[in-house]
């Protein structure tokens, strides 16, 4: 990867100011504060975008809202131009992400931007979703983080370079396996919970099975006991049907006499009841012959009786047209009460819409007071009337009733009169039929004998079916009790037989469970004794190498930049060690200038471990130092010259105020600040 360009507006002290980078080795000169590093950070934010804890205030220029970082890159021939925006709302946010591949743009999202960079520069996947702790190690470490690496502890530090180195999956799958063993020790306490009674499950299955058997062997007694109870009941059956035929025979006779003795009880009731209508119709005749009857007394009083009717009705006229009368007068008064209390309230004439004088308003009300009196009056009169009326037609009601209700006596009689002969015809038919009943009833009593004399001979079949019944009976009492027993068994095989069922369902399932079981046993001997051991081998053996290479590499860089007596190298946790004259000193007891010794030769032979490590990662020709001679003496100073030749990378951008640096470069890049604005000088 080589940086070929960038373009800052509006990023911290930078209004709009555009930097071009060559290859080789370039310093970026100026004052402390004249915002050097500031270009370092808008490179990091265009290639990854804001990292987490990162504020976008610390990028966007203050007073204003908008922003951006245009970075012209080249990896592999191809040309790449990477732009980001920042946008001041509430807080600073990211906003437009695009990149332009040989001309080619595309707008992106900040996370499809960050996810293209990583795969132009060949990082591994797993830093999608990190902060960009590879770039900060390999290519540019802030001068604030320069020695945080090794003032960390030995944990944090170890855990760092294991993320850095890609190793951490080791670490990782330690974990895993800690949860993993965990969970399969959780689930083997489980499954032996589940068939803790596997073995008491067999003993029941056994039990079932036997109760089974002893099941059959009741219902098969039970079974050709009911054969038989049914053989014996079906010959006494058989008897039975016969003495039943007897027995319908005299009950046969019995029924002949008792519809003869109905017939009997009708003849003799006919005979009562032909002479009671005989006396009746007697009486009836010889009353008639004693009654005097005048046809002309019914016409009269039918005559009388229409006369009142004709009275009535114009008495009732009269009476409807009083309280037609009435009701005019009442609905009158009414109105010249409303009008009254209306004239009493009225201030404005709706006509003219004038005052209405108060004499005026006594006047009607004085007149309307005179026609309520008048009506009341005439009121009393109607009513009075009504009265009198209403007697009149109530008498003349009672006369008609009395009139209608003599004239229903009078063709009473002369019905009475007029039925004398045929009632005379009728008692010569009831006698008759009399003496026709008679003779019927002496034949019915003699056929009455003759059946009870049959059916006295056929009584002894009715104790003898009594008898043979009641055998029946206690047979098929005994038969029941033998198929409740039966059914009883039958169920009880039923419910043993699902018992049984459902215990071989659940050993089924337990031993199911208890082969799931050895296998998760097997599978954590197996994790425990063989797994765990290769991963912790695996993961020791390339730590013990990636030390052994990162010490050498670390005392050699240290070495160029320190006096000879000095010796470092690294610990099983990475910490440097540093010797002089067989003593270990402390790393804060060394002075400043050997303090950034330490931790540019630390960061230095981690850029060319891991370079050497990740090969293919394309930002191994490209090295960012910030104020790497911060402390340093004279003496250390000339020693940059050499680190620098070292170094062997194709384009080296360094940050540093010190003059002496501007020696060992190519190319010099001065800034300047005026007013607050940063200038770049090229």
């Amino acid at each position: 990867m080589k940086i070929k360009k960038i373009e800052l507006n509006n990023i911290r002290s930078y209004e709009k100011e555009t930097i071009e980078f060559p290859s080789g080795s370039t310093v970026l000169a100026g004052d402390i504060g004249t915002g050097k590093t500031s270009v370092l950070l808008a490179i990091e934010f265009a290639l990854f975008g804001l990292q987490p804890g990162q504020r976008g205030s610390s990028l966007l220029k203050n007073g204003k809202k908008e922003g951006s970082v245009i970075l012209e890159i080249e990896i592999d021939n191809k040309n790449i131009i990477i732009e980001r925006g920042l946008k001041r709302g509430k807080t600073v946010n990211q906003t437009n992400a695009k990149i332009e591949i040989n001309g080619e743009k595309k707008d992106l999202s900040v996370t499809e931007l960050k996810n293209k960079v990583l795969e132009f520069l060949n990082y591994p996947k797993e830093f999608a979703k990190k902060t960009n702790i590879l770039y900060r190690f390999t290519v540019y470490t802030p001068q604030e983080e320069m020695k945080q690496i090794i003032l960390e502890s030995s944990q944090t530090r170890l855990n760092t370079l294991r993320h850095i180195f890609g190793i951490d999956k080791y670490k990782k799958i330690e974990e895993n396996i800690e949860i993993l063993i965990s969970k399969l020790r959780e689930k083997i306490k489980n499954y032996e919970g589940q068939i803790i009674d596997f073995e008491e499950l067999k003993e029941r299955k056994n039990e079932k099975i036997q109760a089974l058997i002893n099941l059959e062997v009741c219902l098969k007694k039970i079974s050709q006991d009911l054969y038989e109870k049914e053989e014996q009941r079906k010959i006494a059956e058989e008897k039975l049907k016969e003495i039943e035929e007897k027995i319908k025979e005299k009950e046969k006779f019995e029924k002949e006499i008792e519809k003869t003795k109905i017939m009997l009880i009708g003849k003799r009731e006919l005979i009562e009841r032909i002479n009671n209508e005989k006396n009746l119709l007697l009486r009836e005749v010889e009353e008639a012959k004693k009654i005097s009857f005048s046809p002309e007394e019914i016409e009269k009083t039918e005559s009388q009786t229409k006369i009142n009717e004709t009275e009535l009705e114009e008495e009732n006229k009269i009476y409807m047209e009083i309280l037609s009368s009435t009701n005019s007068i009442n609905s009158r008064i009414s109105e010249s009460i409303k009008l009254k209390e209306q004239i009493s309230t009225l201030k404005l004439c709706p006509t003219c819409l004038q005052d209405v004088n108060e004499d005026y308003k006594k006047n009607i009300i004085r007149e309307k007071d005179d026609s309520i009196n008048k009506f009341e009056k005439q009121l009393k009169e109607q009513t009075t009337l009504k009265e009198k009326i209403l007697i009149n037609i109530n008498l003349i009601k009672n006369k008609i009733y009395e009139l209608n209700k003599k004239t229903e006596e009078l063709k009473l009689l002369k019905i009475k009169s007029e039925g004398t002969k045929e009632k005379e015809g009728k008692i010569l038919d009831f006698e008759k039929q009399n003496s026709s009943a008679e003779k019927d009833i002496s034949l019915l009593e003699k056929q009455i004998e003759r059946l009870k004399e049959s059916s006295f001979i056929l009584n002894k079949y009715e104790n003898i079916y009594k008898e043979n019944k009641k055998e029946i009976e206690k047979s098929e009492e005994l038969k029941k009790q033998k198929e409740i027993e039966f059914a009883t068994y039958e169920k009880e095989k039923e419910i043993t037989t699902k018992i049984a069922q459902e215990i071989e369902l659940e050993i089924s399932k337990k031993q199911e469970i208890k082969n799931k079981l050895l296998k998760l046993k097997e599978l954590e001997d197996w994790i425990l004794s063989s797994f765990l051991s290769v991963i912790r081998f695996t993961e020791k053996s390339i730590m013990l190498k990636l030390k052994d290479e990162f010490s050498k590499l670390f005392n050699e860089w240290f070495n160029i930049l320190v006096p000879e007596d000095f010796i470092v190298h690294l610990d099983e946790d990475f910490t440097p060690i540093i010797e002089n004259k067989d003593y270990q000193l402390d790393y804060s007891f060394l002075s400043g200038g050997e303090r950034t010794s330490i931790a540019l030769a630390y960061r230095l032979a981690l850029n060319q471990i891991i370079n050497s490590l990740l090969s293919k990662i394309k930002t191994r020709d490209l090295v960012i130092l910030d104020e790497p001679t911060d402390g340093f003496s004279e003496l250390q100073l000339n020693k940059m010259r050499d680190v620098l030749n070292e170094l062997n990378v194709s384009q080296l951008i360094i940050v540093s105020h010190e003059q002496k640096i501007e020696s060992f470069v190519d190319n010099i890049i001065r800034f300047r600040k005026e007013g607050g604005i940063t200038i770049v000088e090229s």
